[in-house]
């Protein structure tokens, strides 16, 4: 089976290979002989009913500081293509939000990974509260007594913005914590959203576990350990990736997980686990394929295009 696969990014020069799920997906879509086409977000128009976008061909290679070539320019329409992989990073704002409308127009006649409407009506930190048994308590607020009268019951929390991504502007509230107030404030005037309040789960020293899922199964798991003066255990904010086995717990949060995400058409998923704990669902564009097959873990980019193969056929 060849596929024309168009993927929907930020610019490829500027991503880092060493770690980027996409290039990873990129490498494995080109082994198979399936044709790629490279446009970003910004590109796309609907003009009346034909969404359109200026793409290019595009070949990958695992070689750091040369590891792209583009074709020229051409005007396609989007419905033409077998699958288009939706991969540009958060911000999940509006810019994000209209993309996945556009792409709904076409979607599921052009197979769209993922899904573009389960996208938008699954953001991470508000869809893992359909599953609060599996979570540790969580409070989505910005009114200031509801926040203080979690923090009375649970002591430290962790704050985090709704829609924030890759560990961004996460703080560590303590009980009676005299910065608290500045903080409220701070965070008050710089987002417009709710935020997440959470209690503070002191085993995340021993790791955030990123669990990817493939058509709602286990797929494959790397252990993220955060630096020793920082909370976050993004491998972004410098945290050290570790190969690990799932426990027993975590294999029940992926079994319940599993149907909820086949319903949705959420073909690639990264949740975090924390001891346990599941703390967030990642739709938009998961990453840790890299670090998991750079462990010597399964190769998830693999089990992708299985999944994609089989649904294309």
């Amino acid at each position: 089976m060849t596929l024309n696969v168009a993927v929907q990014m930020d610019p490829i020069a500027r991503i880092n290979i060493r770690g980027d799920s996409t290039f990873a997906l990129l490498l494995e879509a080109q082994k198979r002989g399936h044709r790629i086409s490279y446009y970003t977000p910004d590109k796309l128009s609907l003009r009346g009913k034909d969404l359109v976008a200026p793409v290019q061909l595009l070949s990958v290679r695992d070689q750091h500081g040369d590891h792209f070539t583009l074709g020229e320019s051409r005007r396609e329409q989007l419905a033409a293509f077998d699958v288009i992989l939706l991969r540009q990073d958060p911000p999940f704002d509006l810019a994000y939000i209209t993309s996945t409308h556009l792409l709904e127009r076409i979607h599921p006649k052009t197979l769209v990974v993922n899904s573009p409407a389960s996208v938008r009506n699954a953001p991470e930190k508000i869809f893992v509260m359909d599953f609060p048994d599996l979570m540790p308590p969580t409070l989505i607020s910005r009114d200031r007594d509801e926040i203080n009268a979690f923090r009375g019951q649970h002591g430290a929390v962790v704050m985090k913005p709704l829609h924030g991504h890759g560990g961004a502007a996460v703080f560590r509230i303590l009980p009676q914590d005299m910065n608290f107030g500045s903080l409220y404030d701070l965070f008050s005037v710089t987002f417009r959203e709710p935020w997440v309040i959470q209690r503070f789960l002191a085993e995340v020293r021993q790791g955030d576990k990123r669990i990817i899922l493939v058509d709602g199964e286990f797929a494959g798991a790397v252990n993220r350990v955060p630096a020793d003066d920082d909370l976050r255990s993004n491998m972004v904010r410098g945290g050290a990736a570790n190969a690990t086995e799932l426990t027993d717990r975590e294999r029940e949060i992926c079994a319940r997980l599993g149907p909820a995400l086949r319903e949705r058409g959420l073909l690639l998923v990264g949740i975090d686990v924390i001891d346990g704990n599941l703390t967030e669902i990642n739709v938009t564009s998961p990453t840790g394929i890299r670090a998991i097959a750079g462990l010597g873990g399964p190769d998830v980019a693999a089990k992708v295009w299985d999944a994609i193969e089989k649904k294309r056929g």
